[in-house]
């Protein structure tokens, strides 16, 4: 019989208590309430660890590097307990000739019921010659192996866009993994690398209900795609009050005020990063200093220097402070000049209003309404 999830914890020493409270913080990084906790608990009881296949093409490994270091749930108990990590020639201890017959097995046995997690890219140029893993190109694997999958997920930029591999001129004609996989959903969780325990989230989340989560128009999930990062940036009341870093090192990069205008890209990114946080929630690149770069973005590594301020008046259908990417539309990282001139102007307009109701009353009233 095939040990499910709660059998391998509780043979593991794990007590029921803590194992209700791994459901319950699991449950919390998926963005759900408390009731989503039971069903995960009784789906975990029920169902047999779930095989999954990992493959790597052209990429750094970055994608894995973040994810083994999730902190929510922990790497190990995704790995050791909920998956079954049955094939990642990065990290597995076999080799050679043993590592592919772990892989032609596990696609096998498992036919239609394991989940395929691609890191990297395939390159198409000369049959695919400038990545062959194994001896074959990466494009062909991809597509055997992707044939009889349950789910197949894009870790990372690279595999869900392309990235810096599929830069201009592209000889290698590296493509994102869709161009080779059509037949069927892929859950692109894009990045660079992917925020830890997005990853581990999105492979819960799967292991738990048997199906994929709700995806945006890009094939993003939701649950962490759907609003940018600017929207709950902690620097966002600095925009509003039109404060900004003019320069790296001067008075408003020391006071921690908006770096909109040396390049951050905040404004038109899609992520998790300035709620979820990296390093166990510890902090975020725009925390540290430095802008967003748009890194989990389509195009971000063909859009110019990354300190250059979004101008372009582009593709924003919709204004609004927490407008999502669904009601936005596709946007691209350079497009934002429009939204930002409207969103500046809108809490102008604001303040101007308290300004006039506190000078009519001889009230203070705070700018924006707080």
């Amino acid at each position: 019989m095939t040990e499910t999830f709660y059998d391998v914890m509780r043979r593991q020493g794990i007590t029921r208590r803590n194992f209700v409270k791994f459901c319950s913080l699991t449950a919390a990084s998926l963005g759900f309430g408390p009731a989503y906790a039971q069903e995960i608990a009784k789906a975990l009881e029920t169902k047999p660890r779930v095989p999954v296949v990992w493959l790597h093409g052209l990429e750094c490994t970055c994608c894995t590097e973040s994810f083994i270091r999730s902190a929510h749930p922990l790497a190990k108990d995704v790995i050791l307990s909920m998956i079954s990590l049955d094939f990642d020639d990065t990290i597995m201890a076999a080799a050679g000739t043993q590592a592919l017959a772990a892989l032609e097995d596990t696609i096998t046995k498992y036919k239609g019921n394991y989940i395929l997690a691609v890191e990297g890219n395939p390159p198409l140029a000369e049959d695919g010659m400038f990545c062959m893993p194994g001896g074959r190109p990466f494009a062909e694997k991809l597509k055997k192996v992707a044939k009889d999958a349950k789910a197949v997920i894009a870790w990372g930029s690279c595999a869900s866009w392309g990235c810096v591999q599929a830069a201009k001129p592209n000889p290698t004609h590296a493509v994102p993994i869709d161009k080779v996989i059509t037949d069927k959903p892929i859950i692109k969780v894009p990045g660079c690398p992917p925020i830890a325990e997005v990853m581990s989230a999105v492979v819960t989340f799967i292991a738990a209900f048997d199906r994929i989560p709700e995806l945006d128009r890009q094939g993003r999930p939701k649950m962490f795609y759907s609003q940018r990062i600017h929207d709950k940036c902690y620097r966002r009341p600095h925009f509003d009050a039109g404060q900004f870093v003019e320069e790296w090192d001067d008075f408003g990069a020391r006071a921690g005020y908006c770096l909109y205008k040396v390049g951050c890209k905040g404004p038109t990114t899609y992520n998790a990063c300035s709620t979820t946080r990296w390093n166990e929630g510890v902090s975020f690149p725009i925390a540290s200093g430095h802008g967003c770069i748009g890194c989990s973005e389509d195009g971000f590594w063909d859009h110019g220097s990354f300190y250059d301020r979004l101008t372009n008046v582009g593709a924003f259908k919709a204004i609004g402070v927490e407008a999502d990417a669904d009601q936005i539309g596709a946007v691209v990282a350079g497009v934002t000049g429009a939204a930002i001139v409207a969103h500046a102007a809108v809490g102008a307009i604001q303040r101007a209003a308290n300004r006039g109701k506190s000078n009519a009353t001889g009230e203070s009233v705070k700018a924006g309404g707080e």
